[in-house]
């Protein structure tokens, strides 16, 4: 499948010599032109790479024409609504012509098909041009832009994106460009839109891999364990598979599919659905007979429900919309790569000895969502090889193979914190450092437990001869939690 590409240049220069459907002489000619030729040139440098900055000449070539065609709808004599729909035509080709690029591979490149005619053609991964990729994502045959309803409910949960969780979705989108390889396939493969892969993910786990809840949901996409067990994902080898990121993936469109089946492609009964259970949303929606904004159906829903599928919503939003509500991005390169240990040593000590190079936060969280089988503080055997980005493998290879920071995280890997007054125990399984004791209260689980203190599942479940797959522990249990790192 192929698209060709429209040169934007004939539109702009027929909006500036005026006729149909184009601007009228009465308005100087030279402003949107020289605009939009701007704008053209631009674009083509994009396609070419020619230079470092390509993008954001392109971004300012098209500020310039928005200032052109603004300029034009409050002079007199300028046909306004033709110099809009003209500016609105050359964007829509702008991203036609970025997105709908012919395929590079099954893994790297999008397909989308145009009847257009044109002179050339030009291949583009799609990594070079997400936002804008995504931007034409179907949902059943639909443009999600279309599925996705602004009513009040998403707009309130916009703002509450956009305001003190902001940093959790510019969290969430980091997290995500990581573990992007492993999950997006999953999606495209079955023909959902990536949005909406992240909006679950950024409202169910903020891009953690090993997310637990106090119900004792787990993993990016949150899945109960008896959920998880119907859909496949098990303990293999004592490995949770909620905490790999392509086998959650696999199992939320297994699920998703399921319930756009039931309620016939309805996407806010299928993430309710997806949160507040499927025998409670389906009596309460009569198959797809009731909306999820029906009174019978929200009402009637948990207050965790009807926040849940506006705040997914809005993340899906802005995702789509970063640019209309002032939302950046981070771009990085997250190309995936490995490395293999020259030395023993923990995740929490590569992540100090890596440092800040390459990622101005650090790597810690990157590093457990690329190997989530292994404990932040145990050990890992020299010639172990790790998934990484390829910016952490350079970091790897700066920091961690001698030299000052390489030793310090050593040092600071054996240090352990002093014994309180009481002179709690060590506990065997564990780090080696001081035991902590915990008493457990209503509704907390061991993974909820584990994940406060900052351990892992297994070395608590250890210290406290626990055995999987249920860890099962009651209310006013004393349990030993060993000195770990943070998860």
């Amino acid at each position: 499948m192929r698209i060709l590409i429209l040169s934007v240049s004939l539109l702009l220069g027929a909006c500036a010599s005026g006729g149909s459907g184009q601007l009228s002489k009465a308005a100087p000619p030279e402003d949107v032109a020289a605009a939009g030729l701007a704008f053209e040139q631009a674009l083509e440098s994009w396609h070419r790479g020619e230079t470092e900055d390509a993008e954001g000449a392109l971004t300012r070539a098209r500020t310039r024409l928005d200032t052109a065609v603004a300029a034009c709808v409050e002079r007199r004599g300028c046909e306004a609504g033709a110099a809009l729909q003209a500016q609105s035509q050359a964007l829509e080709r702008m991203q036609l012509a970025l997105i709908g690029r012919p395929r590079l591979d099954a893994a790297t490149a999008v397909v989308v098909e145009s009847s257009e005619p044109s002179s050339s053609e030009v291949v583009m991964p799609i990594d070079e041009i997400p936002e804008l990729a995504r931007s034409v994502a179907l949902l059943k045959g639909r443009k999600l832009d279309e599925v996705i309803v602004l009513n009040e409910a998403v707009q309130a949960a916009i703002e509450e994106w956009l305001t003190w969780m902001r940093p959790n979705l510019l969290d969430a989108h980091e997290h995500y460009q990581y573990l992007r390889h492993r999950m997006w396939p999953v999606y495209e493969q079955a023909g959902l839109p990536e949005a909406l892969l992240f909006g679950i993910m950024a409202k169910e786990s903020g891009g953690k891999v090993h997310a637990v809840s106090r119900a004792g949901a787990a993993g990016l996409l949150q899945f109960m364990p008896a959920t998880a067990a119907r859909f496949g994902l098990n303990r293999n080898g004592g490995f949770d598979e909620r905490f790999d990121a392509r086998r959650i993936t696999e199992a939320n469109v297994a699920f998703l599919n399921d319930q756009f089946r039931v309620f016939n492609n309805d996407l806010e009964l299928a993430l309710a659905a997806y949160n507040g259970g499927e025998g409670r949303v389906g009596r309460l929606a009569g198959g797809s007979k009731r909306r999820f904004w029906d009174a019978p159906v929200y009402n009637a829903l948990p207050p965790e429900t009807r926040d849940y599928v506006p705040m997914v919503l809005a993340a899906a939003w802005l995702f789509l919309h970063p640019d209309d509500y002032g939302v950046v991005f981070a771009r990085f390169d997250a190309t995936p790569a490995s490395i293999t240990l020259e030395r023993s040593a923990s995740i929490n000590e590569l992540a100090v000895c890596m440092g800040q190079f390459g990622n101005a936060r650090g790597w810690f969280r990157t590093l457990r969502n690329l190997n989530p089988r292994t404990e932040a503080d145990r050990r890992i055997e020299a010639g172990t090889v790790l998934e990484v980005p390829q910016a952490a493998a350079d970091a790897y290879a700066a920091r961690c193979r001698s030299g000052l920071l390489a030793q310090r995280s050593v040092e600071l890997h054996q240090a352990r914190k002093p014994a309180g007054a009481s002179g709690p125990m060590r506990v065997s399984g564990g780090t080696g450092g001081p035991a902590r004791s915990h008493l457990v209260r209503k509704g907390e689980t061991l993974h909820s437990i584990a994940r406060r203190f900052g351990c892992g599942v297994n070395s608590v479940a250890a210290a406290n001869g626990l055995r999987p797959p249920h860890y099962m522990i009651r209310e006013g249990q004393r349990l030993s939690v060993p000195s770990c790192g943070r998860a």
